[in-house]
């Protein structure tokens, strides 16, 4: 029975085969890289030119490639439906919210599995730019967004829906967006992301908004990491931890609830 429901490509092992075929044809050209650097002490991996011909070149190969697959119009499998820009704006501040409640969750694991000090460094020059703040800043707030949400709330997520309830669509589209990411101290914040973006996806039918989500998401990060001594001097984060706590979750309700009632005029009117 299960079976002959599930028509639409890409089903969860098409999926999971999706994400493996991206990762692996980026690391036949990183690991090589990585070793070559290692021994010689270059920095080949990071080269501008390296990174712009593998991104664009992988992610080109996927789309096509998952585009043929589903055998359905383009404007199906990343729909541009009309929605309410106001939605925005909740969406910025449950990322707030969550992002306070999610430190407390990377203490946790940073405890459980320690991470070793390569993560850090690699996890640090995500965040730098070939072109300072602005290059960094287009390249995780702008491309990332981009890239990702094609693949994660476009081709992944068009079969999941089409194939599962919503709830599985968007439970599974995230996990398969947290393992993607490949280390733990990732995986907490990059999940509740994927739950945000999927369930959004579900309700404006919009992949604009999956990718604005993100980038807001993205630009937080770049700007907390940039700016980390700064933001912390805040009034707002000198508040007790319990207290403190207490507002980003309730700043995480209010969110959702205006998320939900942004969304609904628009996911009616323009629903097929």
């Amino acid at each position: 029975m299960e079976d002959t429901q599930q028509k639409y490509y890409p089903r969860i092992l098409q999926g999971i085969h999706l994400v493996i075929l991206y990762i692996f044809i980026q690391t036949v050209v990183d690991f090589p890289l990585a070793l070559l650097d290692y021994y010689n002490d270059t920095e080949y991996l990071y080269n501008p030119i390296k990174k712009i011909v593998l991104g664009v070149g992988s992610v080109v190969f996927i789309l096509l490639y998952g585009i043929r697959k589903t055998k359905r119009p383009v404007l199906e499998i990343f729909p541009v439906k009309i929605f309410n820009p106001l939605v925005l704006l909740p969406i910025a501040t449950f990322l707030w919210g969550a992002h306070n409640f999610l430190e407390e969750v990377n203490i946790w694991v940073e405890k459980l599995i320690p991470a070793p000090l390569w993560f850090w460094e690699l996890f640090n020059r995500i965040f730098e730019g070939d072109f300072g703040f602005t290059g960094a800043f287009l390249k995780v707030a702008v491309i990332a967004p981009i890239v990702e949400e094609l693949i994660f709330r476009g081709l992944i997520f068009n079969g999941f829906r089409r194939n599962y309830n919503g709830f599985v669509a968007i439970f599974m589209s995230a996990l398969l967006f947290a393992l993607f990411h490949l280390n733990p101290w990732q995986f907490p914040a990059t999940f509740v992301l994927g739950l945000l973006l999927g369930w959004l996806m579900l309700r404006t039918n919009n992949i604009f908004v999956a990718i604005l989500g993100h980038s807001i998401n993205n630009a937080w990060v770049l700007l907390t990491v940039t700016y980390w001594q700064d933001l912390h001097e805040h009034p707002i984060y000198l508040l007790e931890k319990q207290n403190f706590l207490v507002l980003s979750g309730l700043v995480i309700l209010l969110s959702l609830v205006l998320i939900y009632f942004t969304s609904i005029p628009w996911r009616r009117k323009n629903r097929k």
